[in-house]
């Protein structure tokens, strides 16, 4: 089960960045819509578009991205703490 730990937590940590390179990426002055990095932009947008759609708008602020993140992160600590109840419980 450790490996299933390591893994899972390592997946949703790099989804995680990725979120925040999609976020950033304007700023850094990144082509996330073509070239070379478009593969992020397709890997995180559905989630990201969800988010937009359930959060109310606040004009120019977009808080998608950052709603995404939360999200994710909240994601991975269940997972874990699921993973580790399984872990320590044994078979019955």
């Amino acid at each position: 089960m450790d490996l299933y730990f390591r893994i899972t937590y390592s997946a949703l940590t790099l989804y995680m960045m990725l979120i925040l390179m999609r976020w950033l990426g304007p700023a850094l002055s990144l082509d996330m819509q073509r070239g070379r990095l478009r593969w992020i932009a397709r890997i995180t947008d559905p989630l990201i578009t969800r988010m937009r759609k359930i959060l109310p708008n606040m004009g120019p602020v977009d808080f998608g991205p950052l709603a995404s993140l939360v999200l994710v992160w909240f994601i991975r600590i269940l997972s874990l703490r699921l993973l580790q109840d399984m872990t320590t419980q044994g078979p019955m």
